[in-house]
């Protein structure tokens, strides 16, 4: 199934859009910053592949990430794919969805990121009509969980020892889901 785009859409002060070219070095500048990259498994981006990939956004039929500005500057990405769900043949396709966020560390803090959640929630159940979506995180990353569960998201499973981390070695990775029904009687 093909969506239109849920951008743009203004909420709490966020202008929430598509990346043009000219966000792209902004992006990169947090993206490969090393205290963000803490916390992620894909530790580098090069640039061009970011390019590349921020720049297809608008053409995917399957991804449906954005930009957050404020005040015109480019302070944190979200990341929103449409994706099947699992079952057997015959099981409707993109049916769910996956979010996850980026915030600018400079203005880590300030609520950015749980605007963030939440304009992804409402554009995957209220703009593409999708029945479930999910986000994972690094146990330990209490910012990022912080921002799920005030999104309304319900933590679903804690996966022991899932991931590798080049510091850290193996840790726990925590994953988060939510219902479009429970959206309804939510936070949305």
């Amino acid at each position: 199934m093909t969506h239109p785009s849920p951008w743009p859409v203004r909420a709490d002060g966020l202008l929430f859009r598509d990346a043009v070219e000219a966000d792209v070095q902004t992006l990169q500048s947090f993206r490969n910053d090393p205290g963000i990259n803490r916390f992620m498994v894909r530790t580098h981006v090069d640039p061009d592949d970011l390019r590349r990939e921020w720049l297809a956004v608008p053409e995917s039929p399957t991804d449906f990430s954005c930009v957050v500005e404020r005040d015109g500057e480019v302070v944190a990405m979200g990341f929103l794919d449409v994706v099947d769900g699992p079952g057997q043949p015959g099981c409707p396709s993109g049916t769910d969805g996956l979010i996850g966020y980026i915030v600018d560390p400079r203005v880590a803090g300030q609520g950015i990121g749980s605007a963030t959640a939440l304009a992804l929630l409402r554009a995957a159940f209220d703009g593409l009509g999708l029945r479930r979506v999910t986000a994972a995180a690094y146990a330990d990353n209490t910012a990022s969980v912080a921002v799920l569960e005030q999104a309304g998201m319900r933590r679903e499973r804690l996966s022991v020892k899932a991931l590798w981390h080049h510091e850290l070695g193996w840790i726990d990775e925590v994953g988060y889901a939510l219902l479009a029904d429970e959206w309804r009687h939510g936070p949305g």
